[in-house]
């Protein structure tokens, strides 16, 4: 295994990216987590686990690596062009002889956990629902696709709760690694992490978004877009409906889908897990698009009254209480699980998730994001969007 250029894991810390915003007057910590504070007090490494997902299908994984070949590469020189990792989740069949897929890999959690603060033997990365390979469930036509963009210093795994829940229930879910502004792994073994530069901003991560929804459409046209050329799990091309694509991202990904939205009518749906939607769009949307809210809300953000301003469609915007940036997404369930093995205080504890009970997050991404496709990917009524329910009594539907 070998690493990005430049790489610097003391330097790149979570801690030290939320200084430079604040330093640089930046509106946003984005994708920033809150740094462990104590060394590991456990015998041995923890075991992590992630929640089983609700629907009634099994779930297969598989990843892809794309190149392109009209954008050259910003950091490896001349004659290497734009490379992304991606990775993409399924509902599938006869499962039983496919292993179960790691939350990442053993090089990126260590990188993840070290980035953090945490020693980076502490924990491997948990198991996921995902059989690695498996063969797609096809029950009628074709899948509707989800796309998910990650945060600031951050890796595509970022939200596997959700993404195994919409691919459980019948979705196909892509999500994207923003090599350079995310911990990665190649096949060949290159290990990317977070670099401060070339510095990617919401429209860079667009162009990549874009990118992907090419390569969404050679699947559903029965071409492997893989750089490679690995074999994909049977069913897999042909199986995608370009005409049905949603998108959802937290921090930056949440602006970054934005962006795409205002660019490319090829997503009918966007979702924004706290973005700070900044710089915020140009121009009007007409297509419907909900946003979850914690540390960046309307009420204190311009930038998000500004963008919300611009939804000429279906919208929404709800908010869990005691929510913080990343509580979207699986830190809020994995953190908890390191807190004892860290020897670290509620205090901290409380700095990473905030005062929403874990328990209650995971239902939470369970529910709204598939109740937001359902409705607008595939047509179906979701009463859990027309207002407060008494399943949720910490969601707040915000005028």
């Amino acid at each position: 295994m070998t690493t990005t250029p430049f790489m610097n894991r003391e330097g790149m810390t979570r801690r030290r990216v939320l200084g430079a915003a604040l330093a640089t007057g930046a509106a946003l910590p984005i994708g920033v987590a809150r740094p462990a504070r104590a060394a590991s007090t456990a015998p041995g490494p923890v075991r992590l686990t992630l929640p089983a997902p609700t629907g009634p299908y099994p779930v297969g994984t598989v990843p892809l690596h794309l190149v392109d070949r009209s954008r050259p590469d910003p950091v490896a020189g001349p004659g290497h062009h734009r490379e992304l990792m991606a990775g993409v989740w399924y509902p599938a069949r006869a499962v039983e002889r496919y292993p179960l897929a790691r939350w990442t890999s053993p090089a990126v959690a260590r990188a993840l956990l070290t980035a953090a603060g945490f020693p980076a033997d502490v924990a491997p990365a948990p198991l996921t629902a995902g059989h690695e390979g498996a063969p797609v469930r096809r029950t009628g036509g074709r899948l509707p696709v989800v796309v998910f963009s990650h945060g600031a210093h951050d890796h595509r795994a970022d939200t596997t709760i959700v993404v195994q829940e919409l691919a459980s229930h019948g979705y196909v879910v892509i999500t994207v690694d923003h090599t350079y502004d995310a911990f990665s792994e190649f096949p060949d073994g290159r290990l990317t992490v977070p670099l401060d530069q070339p510095a990617l901003g919401p429209r860079d991560f667009a162009t990549d978004l874009r990118f992907v929804l090419d390569r969404i459409e050679e699947l559903a046209a029965g071409r492997n877009p893989d750089a490679d050329q690995r074999p994909l799990p049977a069913g897999l091309l042909c199986a995608l409906d370009p005409r049905r694509i949603g998108m959802f991202g937290w921090s930056k990904g949440a602006s970054a889908t934005a962006f795409v939205m205002s660019e490319d009518q090829r997503v009918r749906a966007g979702l924004s897990f706290d973005g700070p939607m900044q710089p915020t769009i140009s121009t009007d949307l007409d297509r419907p698009f909900m946003l979850m809210t914690a540390e960046f809300p309307r009420a204190t953000q311009p930038s998000v009254a500004e963008f919300w301003s611009r939804l000429r469609g279906w919208r929404l915007n709800v908010q869990a209480e005691g929510a913080v940036h990343s509580s979207y997404c699986d830190v809020q369930f994995l953190i908890p699980q390191l807190a004892q093995a860290v020897g670290m205080s509620d205090a901290d504890l409380q700095g990473w998730i905030g005062t929403l009970d874990p328990a209650r997050a995971v239902r939470i991404q369970q529910a709204y994001p598939l109740a937001f496709f359902d409705l607008h990917l595939r047509h179906r009524r979701e009463r859990l969007l027309d207002g407060p329910s008494a399943a949720f009594p910490e969601v707040k539907f915000l005028p």
